[in-house]
């Protein structure tokens, strides 16, 4: 873990048992899977590198083999669970709490409005508190993609 980094502490806080469901969904070796919590947007989910890693040219081979297959089957749970016709998938780690390599998963909906498709879909991140996601919403939902995923990967 490198001073400052939010994401690393958040690992911890899995590490040791003490992460709510939606910021534990799913962990690998190598990636956790969470829902994102500052969001009004349902099915914003989150894969993160578990070491530190700045940018995705750090990452190992290990975690990168696991990386593409993981994408896949997060993004085949979320269409099953909400029925979406794709996810977006985004890696920035610009913010200065988290430089940490974490992939966006975004479900999107063929009903959502066209101004917010693409990078629209940004608009639902970072919201204000009293706008985001309750943590019952989010881990009700995270149960469901927590069956999909264990179901996906043999595990369940």
């Amino acid at each position: 873990m490198t001073k400052l980094c939010h994401t690393c502490e958040l690992i911890k806080t899995r590490d040791d048992g003490n992460a709510p469901l939606w910021d534990n969904i799913y962990r690998t070796n190598y990636w956790d899977v969470v829902h994102c919590n500052a969001t009004s947007y349902l099915g914003w989910l989150i894969l993160v590198v578990r070491r530190h890693v700045p940018d995705v040219a750090g990452l190992n081979p290990e975690e990168s083999a696991e990386l593409g297959p993981l994408i896949q089957q997060v993004s085949q749970a979320l269409k099953e669970e909400t029925g979406c016709i794709k996810t977006y998938v985004v890696q920035f780690a610009e913010s200065p709490n988290h430089q940490h390599v974490h992939f966006h998963i975004i479900p999107r909906m063929a009903d959502h409005p066209k101004e917010d498709i693409a990078l629209g879909m940004f608009k639902y991140l970072g919201v204000p508190e009293n706008e985001r996601l309750s943590d019952e919403e989010m881990n009700i939902f995270a149960q469901s993609i927590q069956f999909r995923l264990k179901t996906m990967r043999g595990n369940s």
